[in-house]
């Protein structure tokens, strides 16, 4: 009689602060980000957690090594808004720079190259970091993050790299040259890593 006791009164007692939990603890945090990318910036999300910003619509992304991206920083404008998530960081370009990728690297004679370079445009989705401001929480290890944010209440799309940037509207960087210097640091950092395979291996 007494062992069948705790079980009776031990199971209702976790089930209502995991319910709770559920409810309130995840779903305001996604809904305020969700609010702030749609209403602040006014870019799209899809539905689902964690957010995730719909790629080709107002920016396209260029991913790359976290390594090769940072030495590519002088190329962007300061407002130019980067991203990271783990070792890969994720740079925001002009929507439909994906389609121009694979014609740039030939032209600067990267395309017969493979190349840790990737290019996210329409269709495509990325996750979104968390936006800037005071947190409750610091962020979730692995979690994507804002190296450079977008700045509310401003066009962060004129700051995005362009292919008609010369000689055209707005001051957004050249497209062309950020992709010369991510491939080039992308080849190195290939190179570099090829070379220190047979040492790791002797």
């Amino acid at each position: 009689m007494v062992g069948s006791v705790p079980p009776v009164t031990a199971v209702p007692l976790p089930r209502r602060p995991l319910d709770t939990a559920r409810s309130a603890g995840p779903a305001e945090p996604a809904d305020a980000v969700r609010d702030w990318y749609e209403n602040e910036l006014g870019w799209a999300t899809v539905p689902g957690a964690p957010v995730r910003l719909s790629v080709g619509e107002r920016f396209d992304v260029l991913d790359v090594p976290a390594e090769a991206g940072h030495a590519a920083l002088g190329r962007l404008a300061p407002k130019s808004p980067v991203a990271v998530r783990g070792a890969r960081m994720r740079l925001l370009v002009a929507a439909g720079s994906a389609e121009e990728l694979p014609g740039i690297l030939q032209w600067l004679e990267w395309g017969a190259l493979p190349l840790d370079l990737r290019a996210i445009g329409t269709g495509g989705l990325m996750e979104a970091p968390l936006p800037p401001g005071p947190r409750r929480a610091g962020p979730v290890q692995g979690a994507a993050v804002w190296l450079r944010p977008p700045e509310a209440g401003c066009e962060a799309e004129a700051s995005l790299p362009t292919m008609s940037a010369l000689g055209g509207a707005g001051r957004a960087p050249d497209l062309v040259r950020l992709v010369d210097t991510l491939a080039t640091q992308v080849h190195r950092l290939r190179l570099r890593r090829g070379c220190a395979q047979p040492l790791a291996a002797s």
